[in-house]
């Protein structure tokens, strides 16, 4: 592994754990689990609920791949965690469309606000759904490449 491969690494784990104890100070001394954080969507963090658990996970994954100085590790284990968490966001899009409760009114978040003016009737949930469904496709296809690459580095 090249040096800025290693550090880049290091700096994504140390930033996952920085996440994790500010997701936890977040959730137990603001009770903000379910607050939006939009600037942490490239880590998968969408309230600070996730950041307790999803920051540890980053700074756990990112500490293994520098212990095993492995760049590719690294890359697949990000590609398997986009394809889960883009597998169960579709799911819950999917749901969401057909829910007589809207978990998620459309005047939450900024986004769905602005979209809904051009997605109109509900319509904004199917089409969360169908993005999360080509983060799913990019990331199985990630996925597939980057463990052929692994195997045939490893064997």
């Amino acid at each position: 592994m090249k040096f800025w491969q290693e550090l880049f690494i290091v700096f994504y784990g140390l930033l996952g754990l920085i996440i994790s104890i500010k997701g936890f100070i977040e959730c137990y001394k603001k009770d903000n689990v379910h607050h939006e954080t939009i600037y942490l969507f490239w880590l998968g963090i969408f309230v600070w609920g996730d950041a307790v658990v999803f920051g540890l996970f980053w700074f756990l994954i990112s500490m293994l791949s520098v212990i095993l100085k492995d760049w590719v590790l690294f890359l697949l284990f990000i590609s398997v965690f986009w394809l889960v968490r883009s597998l169960g966001e579709t799911f819950y899009w999917f749901n969401q469309q057909f829910s007589p409760l809207a978990r998620w009114p459309k005047k939450r978040f900024d986004i769905i606000d602005f979209l809904s003016k051009y997605f109109k009737d509900g319509s904004i949930w199917f089409i969360y759904q169908i993005s999360w469904q080509c983060v799913t496709v990019i990331s199985l296809i990630t996925t597939i490449y980057l463990t052929t690459w692994w195997l045939h580095n490893k064997f």
